[in-house]
């Protein structure tokens, strides 16, 4: 299975595993499965902890994406074909992150399971989102 970590299940994955559902950490161990980690997830950590809503202990936001490769996990670049389709995408209401909306987007676009325990995220499934919660 292809997964796509979100922002908070990859910084959940790295520092505090249990906070992730028994079913993601178990995904994230299978060796079977792929693990994929979009650079819009980088962006997103480095501004959020730049304007002070994400606090790092013992990491800056350009560490993450080589403890990604150090995790063999895969770094997805944010292409243009996706970023210019990402108007497609229904705004559905309660869920108006750009970040995970983006994220979202790329998991439907390429099929990837995407890791989030964000409940307002399952409105997406009848857009195709699949989810490992």
């Amino acid at each position: 299975m292809n997964l796509l970590l979100d922002t908070c299940a990859l910084l959940w994955a790295l520092h505090e595993p249990e906070k992730l559902s028994p079913k993601a950490r178990k995904a994230l161990v299978n060796r079977a499965n792929s693990i994929h980690v979009s650079a819009v997830s980088f962006w997103e950590i480095s501004l959020k902890a730049s304007i002070g809503k994400l606090s790092l202990e013992g990491v800056e936001p350009e560490d993450f994406p080589l403890m990604v490769e150090q995790e063999g996990w895969q770094i997805i670049d944010l292409d243009a074909a996706t970023a210019g389709s990402f108007h497609a995408l229904p705004r559905i209401e309660g869920h108006k992150d750009p970040f995970d909306r983006m994220l979202m987007h790329l998991a439907i676009r390429e099929g990837y399971h995407f890791v989030s325990k964000d409940a307002a995220v399952g409105a997406y499934r009848d857009l195709g989102l699949k989810l490992c919660w």
